[in-house]
């Protein structure tokens, strides 16, 4: 068996061999990807050598010409994994990954989020262990999600809109993690331990954030969280409680499966058949509401107030999950990459843009997100959509000698967007993934790692990976050819499937060689401009008149009525009548249906079918008998009301939140809905604004069916009520209204 220091140097002399001719990897109208370097205009980075990239960009805002733009390798990273493959390029960006990685580990053995982020955030470093630091940083990726597990047991949902959970619902992503780190390690105990926080959190969730109507996951889209960086708006908190979106629903999928899967090696059956039935109902869910066959590819998101309303644009990071955790069927998913539009500088965070809104997740590109819409092409084969992923993550990384958070996806410069960050951890994960991940395939499984390679054609050539450690055994994988099928594996020079079992010890050598051939050598991509929706109408009712703003660009309007069009017009008025009762909203169209905006704020037109009872103002707090106002309260609230006719009736109460801001902090208050002592669903009462107490909006409203007469309504606080904050949970209740829907 060869040495160490022998493979090492084996591997610099196929980099020198590999590397001496330059050649064009991949261009497109907005750069140029070259064997050792990225072209973009005049600028140009380059790798002088496999420890050292040096770049010449300069922004247009001229705000940043003093940066110097030089990554040097600075840390000891001889005891990672060794990589050398045929560019000189791609071997600098991959021990930049890890030279940044090594700064990433705090001294407390957690990760941190980015050179200006310290800390751990959930999504953050959840996302990351997926993509790498599963396998290369078990130890401190353990450490970093036991540190995102609360004092009663519970997965956190960091700080999100109007205070955390349950507005942002992301936190399963810690269950995909948490399951990876299993996979990598097969550590048994890691699994038990964490098996009580997933299921504990989970069985909240199926409480509080299924809507009973679609039985999908409502919550905000997964990281995708500055609100009206991709919401209307005119949605408040409890709106953007109420939306249903992609990436959410596809977390809380695969964190069903995994606990289903865990229940099973426990030998736990009544878990294992529930959470299978409840992970098959939402990937059934998922599909009947928001694949979009005549796009083929799924919707962002369901949003609205009491009218569910199909928003038409791509997410990718929502889309490459559905792929990556097989939601989409084999079809669906080679559809969805085939279809689903990018950019030249990458796939932007979702398609279309907002038009008047600055780039941070609108107009914008994250390395991240573009590292898993890699992984999906790779898994339907289609290698146009490989070399697009890759050429967009190593220009980034090139042209700014570092692993920056996002991009504007118009120019392709991190200075134009609104926050970021160098050493990002996410972004740096998902750079080294390229080469486990992508290049040699790897696939973690309960019981052994698995190889399927994707190289594309342009990118033939030789690589190692040595020092590799896989649970008791250290592999050495020589890899050659181009492809998506393995023609040859051998392990110590004996032919074998293409695998490592769990219980391998010791050092091995590994060869693969492709067969130089695509199973979908026909792909093809979406590659297009840059677009922006039009700006939605502003709409009121004044009398029996409905009118909303002329927008630039519409050549017509719809109105819609409960949720489906009513009529479609050219003017930006239309008269009532008392029998036209129901919800209005509007929306601006045009020549391309993609482009059209989000619809305006419901306005409800129903005089005679709404009854508002007012309250005298009473403050909902967590504790039983604690005294505020000299007063005492209550951990449940009591009062009755009365219909005057059968049907359909939205619940919801006019409330103030002043715990902290709408962006700030964990005290979202969550009370349980009984109507007749029948449990109905939460209704949640967000933060509006750090003490602003006078600053009234309405909480989200519940569905109810109701018969004629007296009806007795109760607002509980309950053990799943329980936020993040667990000490502050409180708001204080001003009205209670009550709306006859269709």
């Amino acid at each position: 068996m060869r040495s160490i220091k022998s493979v090492i140097i084996l591997g610099v002399y196929l980099c020198v061999a590999n590397c001496a001719k330059a050649q064009v990897l991949y261009q497109n109208n907005a750069y140029r990807w070259e064997s050792d370097k990225m072209v973009q205009g005049n600028f140009s980075g380059t790798a002088e050598s496999a420890t050292k990239i040096v770049s010449n960009f300069s922004s247009a805002s001229a705000k940043d010409d003093h940066i110097n733009y030089t990554w040097t390798k600075k840390n000891d990273i001889s005891s990672y994994p060794q990589y050398s493959g045929p560019t000189l390029l791609g071997n600098a960006i991959y021990n930049m990954g890890l030279d940044e990685m090594v700064n990433a580990v705090e001294p407390d053995l957690t990760l941190r989020t980015g050179l200006l982020w310290p800390g751990v955030w959930t999504r953050d470093v959840s996302y990351s262990i997926f993509l790498s630091m599963s396998y290369l940083q078990p130890t401190v990726s353990k450490n970093s999600l036991l540190r995102k597990v609360d004092m009663v047991g519970r997965i956190i949902q960091d700080t999100g809109t109007g205070g955390s959970w349950p507005v942002s619902t992301d936190r399963a992503v810690w269950i995909m993690a948490a399951w990876e780190l299993y996979k990598v390690t097969g550590d048994n105990d890691w699994m038990k331990n964490i098996y009580p926080a997933v299921k504990k959190s989970l069985e909240a969730d199926l409480l509080t954030i299924y809507d009973k109507e679609t039985g999908l996951v409502m919550g905000e889209s997964s990281f995708i969280d500055w609100r009206e960086q991709s919401y209307p708006k005119w949605m408040q908190p409890a709106d953007i409680f109420q939306s249903k979106c992609l990436g959410t629903n596809a977390l809380h999928f695969q964190a069903l499966n995994i606990l289903s899967k865990m229940a099973k090696v426990m030998n736990k059956q009544d878990d294992y058949i529930r959470y299978t039935e409840k992970a098959e109902s939402l990937k059934k869910t998922i599909n009947k509401y928001l694949w979009m066959p005549e796009k083929g590819y799924y919707a962002q998101y369901i949003y609205g107030r009491n009218s569910n309303l199909l928003l038409p644009h791509s997410e990718t990071l929502g889309e490459a999950l559905c792929i990556l955790f097989d939601i989409a069927s084999p079809e669906q998913q080679k559809l969805i990459v085939q279809n689903m539009p990018v950019l030249p500088f990458g796939p932007s965070i979702f398609y279309p843009q907002i038009s008047d809104m600055f780039s941070y997740h609108n107009n914008a590109t994250w390395p991240f997100v573009t590292s898993y819409w890699m992984l999906a092409a790779a898994k339907v084969g289609n290698q146009q959509a490989v070399e697009h992923a890759l050429g967009s993550t190593y220009r980034a990384a090139a042209l700014f000698a570092t692993n920056k958070e996002n991009f504007d996806v118009q120019s392709g410069d991190w200075a134009g967007t609104d926050l970021n960050s160098s050493n990002m951890l996410w972004s740096l994960s998902g750079n080294l993934s390229i080469v486990y991940r992508l290049f040699f395939g790897m696939k973690f499984e309960e019981d052994k790692l698995a190889f399927s390679p994707f190289v594309t054609e342009k990118l033939a050539g030789k690589r190692t990976l040595f020092n590799f450690p896989y649970r008791n055994a250290r592999l050495n994988i020589y890899l050659e050819g181009y492809g998506d099928r393995i023609a040859s594996f051998s392990i110590d020079g004996k032919s074998s499937a293409p695998e490592i079992s769990g219980t391998t010890t010791g050092e091995h050598e590994i060869k693969i060689v492709l067969t130089n051939s695509f199973s979908n050598p026909q792909s093809t991509i979406n590659l297009t401009d840059n677009k922006y929706a039009l700006l939605n109408p502003i709409a009121k009712i004044d009398g029996n008149i409905l009118s909303w703003s002329p927008i630039k660009g519409a050549s017509s309007y719809s109105v819609l009525k409960d949720g489906i069009e009513y009529k479609r017009q050219k003017g930006t008025s239309i008269k009532l009548k008392m029998s036209d009762e129901g919800e209005y909203q509007i929306i601006a169209t045009c020549n391309d249906p993609m482009l059209s905006s989000f619809a305006s704020e419901a306005l409800v037109w129903r005089k005679l079918n709404e009854t508002v009872y007012n309250i005298e103002e009473t403050r909902l707090e967590k504790n039983q008998n604690i005294t505020k106002s000299g007063e005492k309260v209550s951990t449940t609230f009591v009062t009755s009301i009365k219909i005057e006719k059968d049907g359909l009736y939205a619940i919801d109460w006019l409330y103030a939140n002043g715990s902290s801001t709408v962006q700030d902090e964990n005290k979202c208050c969550i009370r349980s809905l009984f109507v007749d002592e029948a449990y109905q669903g939460v209704s949640i009462f967000p933060q509006r604004g750090r003490n602003e107490w006078t600053n009234l909006g309405w909480s989200n409203p519940i569905h109810v069916r109701l018969k004629a007469g007296e009806h007795q309504i109760q607002l509980q606080y309950r053990p799943e009520n329980e936020n993040m904050n667990r000490e502050i949970n409180d708001a204080i209740i001003h009205k209670l209204r009550v709306s006859r829907i269709k």
